[in-house]
């Protein structure tokens, strides 16, 4: 069985939701913070992730982490349930779980820190509302951010855009984000998630 281990609230909430999805038999592990370095059980979780970051995948003897390759690998293993498989599927998915790493999680992680100085807020904001601009664009008629249905990009989005109600930013300007957050937190595996890491 799959071992996920997760700080609850954190961007390993994405492969917790994804993983209840694809109905994927996965055993969900806590890693609890603290200043002297991460512990699961009690134990050095450096030992299990060199970095001491969620999420991290334990697949036998395969260690995976960062959370777009994760949430990849758990869409390999979802046999289609979390989006097309094709090439062009793929692709499509790989891109978007990069833009959610890379362009929107990055940006808001300086948000989260307490020795940012006051003067620099305004600006991570402003790149992140342009950020959320552009992932609000991605979102199709469908409602989803790649294809036809949920996603491993949707668990990821949605965690994120938890976070921004956690900064306490305004959402105003992107009413659609809004009407998504709540679509994709009403699923039964959101919901069981959050549940399960103590956030609802």
């Amino acid at each position: 069985m799959m071992e996920l281990y997760y700080i609850p609230a954190a961007c390993s909430l994405a492969a917790h939701i994804a993983s209840l999805e694809a109905g994927l038999p996965i055993n969900c592990r806590m890693v609890e913070m603290n200043p002297a370095g991460n512990t699961v059980d009690g134990g050095d979780y450096t030992k299990i992730n060199p970095l001491g970051l969620v999420p991290t995948i334990v697949d036998g003897d395969t260690m995976i982490s960062e959370a777009a390759v994760v949430l990849q690998y758990i869409a390999d293993k979802a046999d289609g349930k979390l989006g097309d498989v094709s090439s062009s599927g793929r692709w499509k998915m790989l891109e978007t779980l990069n833009f959610l790493a890379t362009e929107v999680h990055k940006s808001m992680g300086p948000l989260f820190r307490p020795d940012l100085p006051a003067e620099a807020r305004p600006l991570f904001e402003k790149l992140i509302a342009s950020r959320l601009t552009a992932a609000e664009n991605r979102i199709g008629s469908s409602g989803y951010l790649v294809g036809n249905s949920f996603t491993v990009a949707d668990a990821y989005f949605f965690t994120l855009l938890g976070w921004c109600n956690f900064l306490k930013m305004d959402m105003s300007p992107w009413p659609k984000l809004g009407e998504y957050l709540q679509r994709i937190g009403s699923r039964p595996a959101v919901q069981q998630a959050l549940k399960e890491e103590g956030l609802a």
